[in-house]
């Protein structure tokens, strides 16, 4: 059957929830023709330039009534000793060790060749998977009163492009994942590709968490993972640009033991063999989803062993463009498909002959069979929502959208004359409104990244990434705080 009379005969409407009726909403504001977030502001109100109340410089846009403070930039030593890296990516944010604090645990996506010693995530003398392994990640207690940064250290080193990741069952900790399916054939001592064990408790300054892989979570270039509660499934994205991307389910033998193995599977949509949600999607449709079984979650990619992907498309998984932020909310899992979406106006096909859209939402409703999953939103332009990466639902019920290396614009930001790349965190309200900038990087053309919120839901951190295969620009994290009762985050 031919994807679009299956789009046909599958339609329904959406299931109800402050998630759902967020993206529902946003997609009619889409349909409806209305461009543009900056052309009638909705949210918080206009943005303005805003400097940090700890040092004074001018980093983000933020609405009127909103502060931040910002630390953990690149270069500054650490309570263990160590220059923090470079590279800031994805985060989550538990209850610290003392009531008025908070625990980050925040990973270095870091790209440089084996061994560099710039940037990199690195404690002398510690325990680590690959002794040439760049990056890894960092942890850091903040006190919630002031922003003030009290330790912050390393907690994992060894691993390689540490991109984003997910919190693991009844928040002990964070699974962070390796963006690469790089190996020894690329210059590393060992294998990666993989998901690695941070416990919130555990690592000390000068000893981070002696992880090893989860190899039968797959090894492949990850992004993101979210847990269900209720079954401690875990669910995963995979990010290799250029190439059909899975969307993966991982049923462990022991939910709290992720090391004791289980079974890794590949969305496919029921009667539909490798269904494509690239482009010709209609939001709002409810595709049924089975599982195929992916017989070789840690293949041999060195001696022509097929990939985790390859394995599924064999079986007829469906295929998607670029997944990254994924996120378990509402009862169902919602993950971001970057470059989702039909095409971007003058850009050419890749090598496989699709097109890059502006970004997709996804949404997969765990069923006692296989689920269902739904398009819940397409950008349409640039202007609304561009190359959307981690996201996060926030404790009043809306929903923030970290941008990702937004496409140049001919129309420079009125508040970034200077950048062509401008990223964004934009967010959607699940009362109806528009989709609305809530900051706008204005410091440099460096992606978003690890938006989380407080436990209290009293601050919104958020990383800058800078670069990640060289010191500049320098990474950073902030901690915005404001009148969120007066808006939808």
């Amino acid at each position: 059957m031919r994807r679009r009379s299956f789009l046909a005969t599958t339609g329904g409407v959406l299931a109800s929830g402050i998630a759902i009726n967020t993206l529902g909403a946003h997609a009619a504001w889409a349909d409806a023709g209305r461009r543009s977030p900056r052309s009638g502001y909705a949210g918080y109100g206009e943005l303005q330039r805003t400097p940090t109340t700890n040092t004074g410089e001018e980093l983000l846009a933020l609405p009127a009534g909103f502060s931040y403070v910002v630390f953990g930039k690149t270069g500054t030593p650490m309570s263990d000793g160590v220059p923090t890296p470079m590279a800031h990516d994805g985060m989550a944010a538990f209850p610290g060790t003392r009531s008025h604090t908070v625990r980050l645990i925040r990973n270095h996506e870091v790209r440089t060749p084996p061994g560099y010693p710039d940037g990199r995530v690195h404690v002398p003398g510690s325990q680590r998977y690959d002794e040439l392994g760049v990056a890894g990640t960092t942890t850091l207690e903040v006190d919630l009163r002031t922003g003030e940064l009290l330790r912050h250290f390393v907690s994992l080193n060894g691993t390689i492009a540490n991109c984003a990741g997910g919190r693991m069952l009844h928040n002990r900790g964070w699974l962070s994942c390796e963006e690469t399916w790089a190996g020894p054939q690329q210059g590393w001592q060992r294998k990666h590709g993989y998901v690695f064990e941070v416990p919130l408790h555990g690592p000390e300054p000068g000893s981070p968490a002696a992880s090893m892989p989860l190899t039968a979570m797959g090894r492949f270039s990850h992004e993101a993972v979210a847990v269900d509660p209720y079954t401690g499934y875990v669910y995963e994205t995979e990010d290799d640009p250029g190439k059909p991307d899975g969307f993966y389910r991982f049923r462990p033998r022991n939910p709290r033991d992720l090391s004791a193995g289980g079974v890794l599977e590949m969305l496919k949509i029921v009667g539909v063999d490798g269904y494509d949600c690239r482009e010709g999607q209609r939001m709002g449709a409810r595709l049924p989803v089975e599982w195929v079984r992916i017989d070789d979650p840690d293949p041999d990619l060195e001696n022509g062993a097929a990939t985790c992907a390859q394995q599924g498309l064999a079986k007829g998984a469906a295929k998607f463009n670029r997944l990254e932020g994924c996120w378990w909310g509402d009862g169902a899992v919602f993950f971001n498909s970057t470059s989702g979406g039909d095409a971007k106006t003058g850009d050419g096909p890749d090598e496989e002959g699709y097109l890059k859209g502006y970004g997709q939402v996804w949404q997969y409703v765990p069923g006692r069979t296989g689920g269902t999953l739904v398009l819940v939103y397409e950008s349409r332009g640039r202007k609304e929502l561009d190359s959307p990466d981690n996201l996060t639902f926030t404790p009043r019920g809306g929903i923030v959208l970290c941008e990702d290396d937004a496409s140049e614009d001919d129309d420079p930001h009125p508040l970034a004359p200077g950048l062509t790349n401008v990223n964004r965190l934009i967010g959607l309200d699940p009362r109806g409104g528009e989709p609305f900038e809530f900051a706008v990087n204005i410091a440099d053309d460096s992606e978003f990244a690890g938006a989380c919120f407080s436990p209290d839901g009293s601050v919104l951190f958020v990383n800058q990434l800078g670069g990640t295969r060289s010191l500049d620009p320098p990474g950073r994290t902030y901690a915005i705080r404001g009148p969120w009762w007066r808006g939808p985050l």
